[in-house]
């Protein structure tokens, strides 16, 4: 059974930092690709990075230079590392997966970034 489960989100105030980690379990992650999403109030989800099974990465442009994906393959875990951060950055972020033909999402974790 395919899981995935973000933590890490906390309120944090404009200009400061914050580690996301996704924890997977049911599949070979060292050989998939994992992203970031995020969903902000009132709006779209939304995609904020993906890193693939070679270690490449790509990054929403508003994001870009101020995120870092990364991943442990030992621990099948993504993490995303953010700075910088904006009240703009307020959302729930997920990790999602594809696998077999099918998207996997896990329930996300909330994100605040206010003063």
């Amino acid at each position: 059974q395919v899981q995935l489960e973000e933590s890490g989100g906390v309120l944090v105030q404009p200009g400061g930092s914050l580690k996301l980690s996704c924890a997977t379990s049911g599949f070979t992650f060292s050989t998939h690709s994992v992203r970031w999403y995020r969903q902000a109030p009132g709006k779209e989800r939304e995609y904020v990075a993906l890193i693939n099974s070679d270690g490449v990465t790509n990054y929403e442009a508003s994001v870009k230079g101020r995120f870092t994906i990364s991943r442990d393959d030992a621990k099948s875990m993504a993490y995303l590392q953010m700075t910088q951060l904006r009240p703009e950055d307020t959302a729930v972020y997920y990790c999602n997966a594809f696998i077999r033909g099918m998207n996997y999402w896990g329930k996300g974790t909330l994100v605040t970034v206010s003063s």
